[in-house]
């Protein structure tokens, strides 16, 4: 918004809360950021100041014969978007410029009312304070802004946050409250106010912090959660939050979810009067909280100036009437002409611009409680004193070089800043404005209670005011009579400083802060206290760990693979089932032992595969139960015997697969003689002790041993067998490996042989399983700590036997007991003839 005048101000205010900001490619024009999130009022801040040039307009004692103009603008909620307005504002928004001769000339404005951010004010007030533009603020409240080396040009007409912070420690004092809970938001309002606390606390002797947490920002439920447990668990019953609205309600969420209630509330001049937190389902939580309000101004004729407002139709220039045509489209719910594409058809009204805003319910109109608008009328009426002052400076007499004086043909803005720093007046509420050196106004806050009826409506009530004044200095009145207390006593609560450290814990004094004060800090993780008011924990045995409560100590968690729980008792009965089923196999096979599905392919290996078989699903036991020497000792051994013995026999039956057929040829009947019975025993013997010859240098040199270990978990003993050689049981590993792929190879070359040596491909199958499950074993037993190392291995184990076990036997038990008149040597021998 904009209006002309001869001399003009400029103004940033929060007309939107939120900014989309579009992708930037760098490959076409960038577009702007577009605003989002209309704030109604953020738009009757912008129309106080508005009203109040207006009305300075109007008064022949102020500014005579001067005409103010303003040019507002939207910094919508974000850093970027107001900086670029702050920029515009003071370099002008004309696209050429027509300097004078001698460069000289009134700036496009002569002063800034705005940004309501401490952030965006911080960095506006950087660029800004070179040219020493004044900006006044009516909404800053970070205490940084204070320091006039950094920010020479910058005023404010809401009192710091060091002086929140002062009101609020006076607050503490009247009600002896020394105990107390701190919880700021992470930026620059919130951190620069928790190092004012800390400091201004201790200097002042009238307690101490219990807790300082940061707020996230976003929606973080764990953080929230952890925070309000650490509130809840907390022996302070004052809460102190230097926060904004949105962070106060996800904070409130999760305050209700846990149910934490006697907790009084002291609550930033950011959240006090918010509406948004005043509902029945809070109240229960929030009633008789006490909070810093900015102070309430009467503005008489506010009112009656914003039932005027109304669009302008005709100008199509958007920049200069956009803020009140998105009010006016926000508060009717309809669109100005040409209306938005689909608008029409689905039922939304066009603007007309004739509107009865004065019969609107909206917030807008309602003047009762005006507190961030005072501080703008008292923002635009310092600048206007301060101007009229500079204006009837005498010629000869003033206070620049020379003792000359600024003129309204060449005004400059360091001008202004002289002048508003000595600017003195009383508005007419009976408020004193003047600045001190730091271009902070005389601070002044209201003090509010919440009350809560008995009817469930909520009433925010004043109960007094703390001011500083230059006669009085600080001064705080208060009315306890009217407070209401959200307790069955109705009484202030207590909140002492220092309770008695109970067992569990140790005292912790504060650094800085009275001596009184200290926290009770729980013991870490293995140690304890057993005394009340122990000041040092004391560290358990190496055996022990200390109790949830950290009052005295515990034998540790033992934790091994057992056959008590049900990972033990579901391996063990899978191991034994797998017993059951090869000695079930070796019966079936033992009583038909005569027919020709049994004798074909040497039915010695069929019965040696068998009883090894058995040998791998019984060595799996010895990873269960608690691990001793000779199990240790004994596990690995077991088993990789026993599976190079099982893989040996599929080997040479692979291999005599291969003879047979050779043989079967003219000219190969000479091959058999290498695979008779005593060479097929005697080849499976010789592969079987390399095994046991790799086992016995293993458990010579480096044997596996039973561990105590405790770094997978603090509070337990993981008893486990450590291999003793890596490289060890990498050979034995290695070696299994070997021989499985060697005999996958060999029977996967058969595999096409004609049907009466069909078995090749059971074979190929088999193989093929064993190798997937102890490829897939080596990164799962690696990664699995303690007893589920123990667990992943018996696993393959298992799991590599069966695939043996069903791939090898299932299918000749299902023709020997299912299909007996396949169990012919005509039949075997018909099936490769007819083929």
């Amino acid at each position: 918004m904009h209006k002309p005048g001869d001399v003009v101000l400029g103004g940033l205010f929060e007309v939107h809360y939120t900014s989309v900001f579009p992708e930037w490619t760098f490959t076409s024009e960038p577009r702007q950021p577009s605003c989002q999130g209309f704030d109604t009022l953020g738009f009757r801040h912008a129309q106080t100041m508005a009203f109040v040039i207006d009305e300075i307009n109007r008064n022949s004692n102020l500014l005579p014969n001067v005409t103010l103009g303003y040019s507002l603008y939207d910094n919508c909620a974000t850093l970027v978007i107001g900086f670029s307005a702050a920029l515009s504002l003071s370099s002008g928004r004309e696209k050429q410029f027509q300097l004078q001769e001698n460069c000289l000339g009134t700036p496009p404005v002569l002063g800034i009312v705005g940004d309501s951010s401490s952030t965006a004010s911080i960095a506006i007030s950087n660029v800004l304070g070179l040219y020493k533009m004044p900006l006044v603020s009516y909404f800053a409240t970070c205490s940084c802004l204070s320091d006039r080396q950094s920010f020479p040009s910058f005023f404010r007409t809401i009192p710091s946050d060091a002086f929140q912070v002062r009101a609020m420690i006076q607050i503490l004092k009247h009600f002896h409250w020394t105990w107390v809970g701190l919880l700021v938001t992470n930026d620059d309002y919130g951190l620069h106010a928790a190092r004012s606390f800390q400091s201004d606390l201790g200097q002042s002797g009238g307690g101490c912090l219990a807790y300082l947490e940061v707020l996230p920002w976003g929606n973080d439920p764990s953080e929230l959660g952890r925070i309000v447990h650490l509130m809840k668990t907390s022996t302070a019953r004052i809460v102190i939050a230097f926060a904004h609205e949105s962070h106060m309600i996800q904070l409130m969420e999760e305050v209700v979810r846990q149910n934490v209630t006697g907790l009084q509330w002291i609550a930033s001049e950011a959240w006090t009067a918010s509406a948004l937190l005043q509902t029945p389902r809070l109240m229960p939580y929030l009633g008789g909280t006490l909070g810093i309000a900015i102070r309430r101004g009467e503005i008489p004729g506010l009112r009656d100036f914003l039932l005027r407002i109304r669009p302008d139709q005709h100008d199509n220039n958007d920049y200069e009437n956009s803020m009140v045509n998105v009010f006016w489209e926000n508060t009717f719910q309809c669109r100005f002409a040409p209306p938005p594409a689909g608008w029409m058809e689905s039922g939304g009204a066009l603007c007309t611009g004739d509107e009865d805003l004065e019969n609107m319910e909206t917030e807008f109109l309602d003047v009762s409680n005006l507190r961030p608008e005072y501080n703008v009328y008292k923002a635009v009426y310092a600048l206007a004193y301060a101007l009229d002052d500079m204006l009837q400076c005498v010629p000869g007499r003033g206070p620049f070089s020379g003792s000359s004086c600024a003129t309204l043909q060449r005004l400059e803005p360091w001008q202004l800043v002289h002048y508003l720093q000595k600017v003195n007046f009383t508005t007419p509420f009976g408020d004193q404005v003047s600045f001190d050196a730091n271009g902070d106004s005389l601070p002044i806050y209201d003090i509010m209670n919440w009350l809560w009826l008995p009817d469930g409506r909520t009433k925010v009530q004043n109960v007094g005011e703390v001011k500083e004044s230059a006669l009085k200095g600080e001064e705080l009145k208060i009315d306890e009579d009217k407070i209401f207390w959200n307790f069955e006593s109705k009484e202030p609560p207590r909140s002492v400083c220092s309770e008695s450290c109970p067992p569990g814990t140790r005292m912790a004094r504060k650094k800085g802060e009275p001596e009184c004060c200290f926290d009770c800090i729980p013991c870490s993780e293995g140690k304890i206290s057993n005394k009340t008011d122990s000041t040092e924990c004391m560290s358990c045995p190496e055996d022990f760990w200390s109790s949830p409560q950290r009052d005295h100590c515990v034998p540790k968690k033992i934790e091994f693979l057992s056959y008590h729980e049900p990972l033990g008792i579901c391996l063990t009965t899978t191991s034994l089932l797998g017993t059951f089923i090869c000695v079930v196999v070796l019966g079936i096979f033992t009583y038909h032992r005569s027919t020709p599905m049994v004798r074909a392919n040497n039915s010695e290996l069929s019965f040696l595969l068998l009883v090894s078989l058995k040998l791998c699903f019984l060595c799996s036991l010895l990873f269960i139960g608690r691990p001793r020497l000779w199990t240790c000792q004994l596990r690995h051994a077991a088993f990789g015997i026993s599976f190079v013995l099982c893989v040996s026999c599929i080997l040479v039956k692979t291999m005599v697969v291969l003879a047979v057929f050779k043989a079967s040829k003219p000219g190969g009947g000479a091959s058999l003689k290498w695979f008779g019975a005593v060479q097929q025993r005697g080849t499976v013997l010789a592969l079987t002790s390399i095994q046991a010859a790799i086992c016995t240098a293993w458990l010579v040199t480096s044997s596996p041993a039973p561990n105590k270990n405790t770094q997978y978990h603090n509070d337990k003993i993981v008893y486990e067998c450590v291999v003793g050689s890596t490289v060890g049981f990498g050979v034995l590993l290695g070696y299994i490996g070997l021989l499985a792929i060697l005999s996958f190879l060999l029977a996967f070359l058969a595999r096409n042989l004609p049907d009466n040596f069909n078995e090749a491909k059971f074979i190929t199958f088999s193989m093929l399983i064993f190798c997937a499950v102890w490829v897939a074993f080596v990164p799962a037993y690696v990664n699995s700590p303690g007893k589920y190392a123990d667990a992943v291995e018996v696993f393959a184990i298992l799991a590599s036997s069966f695939g043996l076990l069903v791939a090898l036997f299932g299918p000749k038990c299902y023709i020997i007991l299912l299909r007996p008149e396949r169990n012919t040597k005509k039949a075997i021998m018909g099936r490769g003839i007819t083929k």
